[in-house]
This record gives structure tokens, C-alpha cells and sequence, in this order.
């Protein structure tokens, strides 16, 4: 019963749009009651006291309610710039107040929100440059061949399939790349026998790598362990790494896949016999759309980053380690290991 009196109290003050309004009329208002009092109890009216607490109230309310709204007025400034595409904004947040807390809450917002939006311009960019590429070589391709140019060979047919396999493998990764944003991909767990997975990556990266020209020779060293995971994806996770590795290594170089036991914790080493990722850049690998001073290589810039996600996914780790003074590149991957149920 009181709570339903109380919704329907008169609020007499809802019209008046300024803060400092209100506030200055309830002083006021106070200010006139006291006084009032005061007068009464006297029995006599001081005019000329009355006005000069009224101005100094009122003096001293302006000066008071200017600093206690001034980072309203700022963050109202600032949210109808973000509503116009302008996330340079700030507000003066030195007070300590809730307002504030509230200032500071406001700036980080500002921050991410500006983040976001250069993420969603470079990555508009980056797609339409990616997509560009392929269709760009693969029309030359067909025009060469319709307008006579070029013949219907199977070096050429292989040129414009491995563009269109180059465009397949964009579109699939864009996707991978929405349902990571949307968070809506659920991982199929299964127990995964770590050698026998990696015989069958290797042999599938192996097949790959000759379809795709690249003389290189694949081993394996694994411990007979179960893992927990999503075999699909997983699979994509080292087949990206197996193809970056074959890319990058020289003629006649060895990509080497090595598994070992850590613990609760299972390592996997994935080392090829190239240059090697440079130091600055062996953060940066995992970013979208980041293939540093390798533009060229035929990769999208896409697979390192989804690479990431899925072991996160996993509840493990992912990252370029240093070589100890050896060639090429060592990326290390670690996952949980699965236990086997101690008897009752």
C-alpha cells in the first residue's frame, strides 16, 4: 500500500530541465521557510538581511551547482558527437564523486567504442582488399582464356583454381570470424588421441603441400595421450600452421610437429626452417588480417587470429616461442590434457 502511495506522490519539480533549477528552488525554498521562522519568532522582518542571504545562497548554489554539473553538460556533448561518428571526446573526470566515477565510466565507453570503430573500418578495408585480389586474378585468367589469349591448359585451369580455392578459404575464414564476434559457435568435444590426429593432420598437410608445390617433408613425435576438444577445429588449427610452415620453408626443408607432456598440460611445437617471424612481430602475427613482411605469401591474414580463438576456446595457449639460437619459425601450443578416472 505504501509503495503504491509512493509512486503516485506528486513530483512537482519534473518540468524544470536544469539541475541547478531544482536544486536552486528547494534551497530557495528552504532558505524563505527558515526565515519565515525566524521572523516570526522575532516578531520583526529584516529586509535587508533577507536579501543578502538570499544572494549569497544563491551565489554560492551557481558556484556549487556549476561544478557539480559541468561533467554532465560535457558527457551530453560528447555522447551527441559519438551519435554523429566522432569518438574523440573526453570528459574532465577529476572530482571524486559518483559524477565522477561516472566520468570515468563514460571515457572508457568512449574508448572502446572508439576502438571498435577503427576495428570495423580497417577490417572493411582489409576485406574489400583480400576479396579484390583473388576475383581481380582469377577474371584475368578467364578473360585470357575466353578472348583467346590463352588456352584452356591445365596450368592455367590450376592458376584460376587456386584463386578461387584462395577466395573459398576467405569467405570460410570471414565466417569463422563472425561467429567468433557473435559468440555463437559451440564446441563438439570429444576425447582426441593426440597421434593419431597428428598422423592424419600431417598426412592431409603432406597431400596440400604438393598439390600446391612446395617440397617439403613432414615428421612426427607424439606420446600416446587424449586430449579433450573439438577434432574439427583443432584439425583446423594445426592444418593452418602445417600450411604456414610449408609455405615459409626453404626447398627441401623439414616441418616438424612435436608433442610432449607438460604436466596437467600438453605442448605441441610446430617448427619449420625458414626466416623465422622478427621479434616486433610475433604479437602482431595473431591479429587479423596481420602477415607482417609476408604479403605476399598467399595467405589471407586471417588463419593465425582464428587459430587463437579456437585454442582460447580450448582453454589453452598459443604463441611464436624463441628458437634458442635455431633457424625458422617455433610456434608452441598447449592444451589440456585429459585424465583417465582413478578407480573407486
Amino acid at each position: 500500500m505504501l509503495s503504491h502511495l509512493h509512486l503516485h506522490l506528486p513530483r512537482p519539480l519534473d518540468p524544470v530541465r536544469s539541475i541547478k533549477i531544482k536544486i536552486g528552488l528547494i534551497l530557495l525554498g528552504g532558505l524563505f521557510a527558515g526565515m519565515t521562522w525566524f521572523t516570526l519568532w522575532l516578531g520583526w522582518l529584516p529586509y535587508w538581511t533577507t536579501a543578502t542571504a538570499v544572494v549569497v545562497a544563491l551565489g554560492t548554489l551557481q558556484l556549487l551547482a556549476h561544478g557539480l554539473t559541468s561533467p554532465l553538460r560535457e558527457m551530453t556533448a560528447a555522447a551527441r558527437a559519438m551519435a554523429q561518428g566522432d569518438y574523440t571526446r573526453r570528459v574532465r573526470a577529476t572530482s571524486r564523486d559518483e559524477v565522477g566515477e561516472l566520468a570515468k565510466a563514460f571515457n572508457q565507453m568512449a574508448a572502446d567504442l572508439a576502438a571498435a570503430d577503427r576495428q570495423r573500418r580497417e577490417l572493411i578495408a582489409n576485406v574489400s582488399h583480400e576479396l579484390r585480389t583473388p576475383i581481380t586474378a582469377l577474371q584475368a585468367v578467364l578473360e585470357n582464356v575466353v578472348d583467346g589469349v590463352a588456352e584452356a591448359e591445365p596450368h592455367t585451369m590450376r592458376a584460376a583454381l587456386a584463386q578461387t580455392e584462395r577466395l573459398g578459404r576467405l569467405v570460410a575464414e570471414l565466417l569463422d570470424l563472425s561467429r567468433l564476434d557473435a559468440g555463437v559457435l559451440a564446441l563438439q568435444e570429444t576425447p582426441i588421441r593426440v597421434r593419431p590426429f597428428l598422423d592424419d593432420v600431417v598426412r592431409q598437410a603432406g597431400v596440400s603441400a604438393e598439390g600446391a608445390g612446395h617440397d617439403v617433408r613432414f615428421t612426427v613425435s607424439a606420446p600416446d595421450v587424449v586430449v579433450p576438444g573439438d577434432r574439427e577445429r583443432l584439425h583446423q588449427v594445426f592444418a593452418n600452421l602445417l600450411d604456414n610452415a610449408a609455405r615459409h620453408s626453404p626447398p627441401g626443408g623439414t616441418v616438424t610437429i612435436r608433442a610432449t607432456e607438460q604436466g596437467d598440460r600438453l605442448l605441441l611445437a610446430v617448427t619449420d626452417e625458414g626466416e623465422g617471424i622478427p621479434r616486433a612481430d610475433r604479437e602482431r602475427v595473431f591479429e587479423r588480417f596481420t602477415r607482417g613482411e609476408r604479403a605476399g605469401d598467399g595467405g589471407t591474414g586471417l588463419g593465425l587470429a582464428i587459430a587463437r580463438w579456437v585454442v582460447q576456446l580450448h582453454h589453452g595457449t598459443i604463441a611464436v616461442a624463441e628458437s634458442d639460437g635455431a633457424h625458422g619459425c617455433h610456434i608452441h601450443v598447449t592444451l589440456p590434457l585429459e585424465r583417465p578416472l582413478q578407480p573407486a
